[in-house]
């Protein structure tokens, strides 16, 4: 069975999964890799929540309140022993769902256009996310697309 807790993203047992999704998307295009770092994982906008399954670290995912009524999902990452058994699934399923509960109307998202990132754009389009312009301070590229989706 698996858990999601809020959870610290400077802590011990998050920094390895987290310098893992860090080196891999900024090892592809670095200016175009807006993934956050722990301390930005631990900023006051930002809601952070790890999936466990037993005592082993499946996930994480973060939720970035842009204004009262838009929200970001930010740096969804299932565990590489973890890929493609439902945890993605369950964390994006959880960041609706608390969406919903603060009063968002929308939640958006920015990702990559290079084949590493396809599953997760399969997975957000099963969910009701729909190709966007970009939003907040993100600049448009090759490299990057946006995802809304209305709650």
């Amino acid at each position: 069975m698996m858990q999601i807790r809020k959870d610290d993203p400077t802590a011990s047992h998050v920094a390895a999964l987290l310098t893992h999704h860090l080196a891999e998307l900024r090892g592809q295009m670095a200016e175009f890799a807006f993934a956050l770092d722990a301390a930005g994982l631990s900023m006051p906008e930002v809601t952070f929540w790890t999936a466990w399954r037993e005592e082993t670290l499946a996930g994480f995912v973060a939720l970035k309140q842009l204004d009262p009524r838009h929200g970001e999902v930010k740096s969804m990452r299932a565990a590489p022993q973890a890929r493609r058994t439902g945890v993605g699934r369950a964390l994006l399923a959880h960041v609706i769902a608390i969406a919903r509960e603060r009063g968002y109307a929308r939640l958006s998202l920015e990702t990559g256009t290079a084949e590493l990132h396809q599953p997760a754009v399969a997975l957000y389009r099963s969910a009701g996310f729909v190709p966007c312009d970009a939003f907040a301070d993100y600049r448009p590229s090759p490299h990057n697309q946006f995802l809304t989706l209305i709650l």
